[in-house]
C-alpha cells in the first residue's frame, strides 16, 4: 500500500511539475482571460456578445493583432489589443482554446 501510494505522489509531482511553462502560462491566461469575461462569456453561452470560445489560438491571435492594426474596426477591441503585448495575445488565445475543452457544449 505504501508503494501506491508512494507512486501515485511521484506521478502526481511529476505531472505538476512537468511543464512549470504551461503552469505559469495557464495562470496567466487566466488573469488576462478575466478582462474578455468581462464582455465574453467565458462559460460556452451567447448573451449577444460573440463568444471567443472554439476560436483556435492562432485565429484569435490573428483577430486581435486585426483588431489592433485597424484591419478589424473596433473601438473597443482595439483599446484591448494594444493594451496587450504580442506574447499577452498569444497567452489568452492559447488558454481560451484550452479552457473550451473543459466547457459544457
Amino acid at each position: 500500500m505504501r508503494k501506491i501510494i508512494a507512486a501515485s505522489i511521484a506521478a502526481g509531482s511529476f505531472i505538476t511539475f512537468a511543464d512549470p511553462s504551461q503552469a505559469a502560462d495557464r495562470d496567466g491566461g487566466a488573469q488576462l482571460a478575466a478582462m474578455c469575461a468581462s464582455c465574453h462569456r467565458l462559460d460556452g453561452g451567447d448573451g449577444g456578445i460573440p463568444t471567443i470560445l472554439g476560436i483556435g489560438p492562432e485565429m484569435l491571435t490573428r483577430a486581435m493583432l486585426a483588431y489592433r492594426s485597424r484591419e478589424r474596426p473596433s473601438h473597443i477591441m482595439r483599446a484591448i489589443a494594444l493594451s496587450l503585448s504580442d506574447e499577452e495575445i498569444a497567452t489568452v488565445a492559447r488558454y481560451l482554446a484550452a479552457l473550451n475543452r473543459r466547457v459544457r457544449p
